[in-house]
């Protein structure tokens, strides 16, 4: 009788299996396009024989049936780490090029309305004014290219000076974000450890996490540590941004305008104000590099060296037309006047004012020459033509901006290309496949079925054995 029960509780512990692995395939599967979820499995063991002793051990004894022990999250750590440090990488590469790639797109070269045609235009200019000095219409002209030139300098400084300002202000936002993270991965902890210590589930929290984790590096860099009780430490730059039930708060430092942002940007600890942020990767890293202040051999950020080198080339352009134009006579007979000139207290590319307002103000002749000198004009319209001219200046800034932007798209590509190298192996392992679970499907059915019909059997051998022993020879 003992026997035939428990064969009955054996049925029952194969139906219970079963049920569960059909419950996991359905979680699998409604879960299949979830981003960061990891498919699971059922992990199962089968019950040894009871031990018996006495007057009725002998004989062979079956197994007690099959105990589910848990629900398995399939991941690899190894993965994710891996998916975590292409996502610093990635993060970091990909704000660079797009800085770059932006900053580039805002010289307008080549063009027809770019500085170079420009520059080119007012050389010309100052030919035709050496032609005939006197006259009212080549001075017009070349009163415009020179307002044109110093327009187009003033532009293209603030189109540098506002992109500065946008991503000085993104990178509050990814501050923000890489708070709002680290608290959220503090809150999980303490949910799984609680979870873990009641032998509840913890998979689809954990997963929440690693979702988590992943996003901080993207936005930081930084390292995932495992822990005892279930919970883990994100370590970023050597300090601990997440400690168990613990998060860190970041804060950026620095003004919101590149003129005013003389000491540069930098991400601070909030519980320790000036201690610098050490990052190793991410998107704030990125942002950082370029907002760093201009330095010396052009190693500084890409935007103040940027914003560097067009007021050099304002300063460049003034300093070489104004050293030929003093030398030159007005209509009044007067000498030592300047062609550019400055508005104090603003950047030089952005405060370049053209001087003359008219042919009787522009010093085209040395005054040797009568009403049709126009040498000194000659003289201004070879600048150039020299191997320092501000056109070659203006070629070297282009050409060294496109390189950069160059290079860092094909960094970003390439860490891109990493990045999805690793996501695709971490899915390989952890995303869920239909045809599989279609498969586990069948097999948990099959057995469902199965247990059911031992089930069943066993019912019908203690309904024999209770309702119909005794009544032979009745």
């Amino acid at each position: 009788m003992a026997s035939t029960f428990g064969s009955l509780n054996t049925a029952y512990r194969g139906l219970a299996a079963a049920r569960t692995g059909l419950d996991v395939v359905g979680q699998n599967i409604a879960n299949v396009n979830t981003d960061g979820y990891t498919r699971q499995r059922v992990t199962q063991s089968s019950i040894e024989a009871a031990a018996r002793v006495g007057l009725f051990s002998t004989g062979v004894q079956p197994g007690q049936g099959v105990s589910v022990d848990g629900i398995a999250r399939i991941g690899d750590r190894f993965a994710d780490a891996q998916v975590r440090g292409a996502a610093g990488a990635a993060g970091y590469q990909g704000v660079r090029a797009s800085v770059t790639a932006a900053l580039e797109s805002s010289l307008n070269e080549p063009s027809t309305t770019g500085l170079s045609a420009q520059l080119t235009r007012f050389w010309s200019a100052w030919q035709d004014v050496s032609n005939d000095p006197s006259a009212a219409a080549p001075a017009a002209v070349l009163l415009g290219q020179a307002q044109t030139i110093a327009g187009t300098l003033a532009s293209g400084y603030k189109a540098v000076d506002d992109q500065w300002t946008a991503q000085r202000q993104q990178l509050d936002g990814l501050a923000s974000q890489l708070n709002s993270a680290a608290t959220q991965v503090a809150d999980l902890n303490v949910r799984i450890r609680t979870a873990q210590q009641q032998g509840v589930s913890t998979n689809e929290l954990v997963d929440a996490r690693a979702v988590l984790t992943e996003k901080i590096a993207t936005l930081a860099g930084g390292t995932v540590r495992d822990n005892a009780d279930g919970t883990v430490d994100v370590i970023v730059g050597g300090n601990a941004l997440v400690s168990g039930d613990s998060a860190r708060q970041v804060k950026v430092t620095g003004d919101y305008t590149l003129a005013t942002a003389s000491s540069g940007v930098s991400l601070e600890w909030t519980h320790r104000a000036g201690d610098p942020v050490a990052l190793d990767g991410g998107s704030i890293a990125g942002s950082l590099s370029v907002l760093a202040p201009a330095a010396s051999g052009g190693a500084g950020g890409v935007l103040a060296e940027a914003a560097a080198s067009y007021d050099a080339l304002a300063t460049q352009l003034a300093t070489q037309v104004n050293a030929v134009h003093a030398t030159g006579t007005t209509a009044d007979g007067t000498t030592g006047h300047a062609f550019f000139s400055f508005t104090a207290g603003v950047p030089a590319a952005r405060g370049l004012t053209v001087v003359p307002t008219s042919a009787a103000t522009i010093a085209s002749g040395n005054g040797t020459g009568g009403a049709l000198d126009g040498s000194v004009a000659r003289s201004i319209g070879q600048i150039g033509l020299s191997t320092g001219s501000p056109d070659r200046a203006w070629g070297s800034i282009v050409s060294t901006i496109g390189a950069v932007a160059q290079t860092e798209a094909d960094r970003s590509t390439l860490t891109d290309l990493s990045a999805t190298s690793a996501k695709n192996r971490q899915l390989s392992t952890a995303g869920v496949s239909l045809d599989e679970e279609n498969v586990n499907l069948l097999t948990y059915q099959h057995a469902y079925q199965g247990a059911a019909r031992v089930m069943t059997a066993i019912d019908e051998m203690l309904d024999t054995l209770i309702n119909g022993m005794g009544r032979v020879g009745r």
